[in-house]
């Protein structure tokens, strides 16, 4: 499953909304999808959203549509 990882660049600084960055994961669970990306970065992970149907065509959409993959 697709997931979109909306996260911090970093855990010092105080969150800005301004700031949110996001990313997009192929992982089994969101919960292997917030291990991948806190073992792989130090992101600070605001909140992860399942795509699929409609919702994952409509982001694939967007030039800036990119799976992250992690060297395991």
């Amino acid at each position: 499953m697709i997931f979109k990882v909306y996260y911090q660049e970093d855990q010092i600084r105080n969150p800005k909304r301004e700031d949110t960055k996001s990313l997009y994961i192929d992982a089994a669970t969101e919960v292997e999808a917030r291990a991948l990306v806190a073992e792989n970065t130090d992101h600070n992970i605001e909140f992860i959203e399942p795509l699929e149907g409609k919702f994952l065509e409509y982001e694939q959409e967007n030039p800036d549509y990119k799976l992250t993959e992690f060297n395991k």
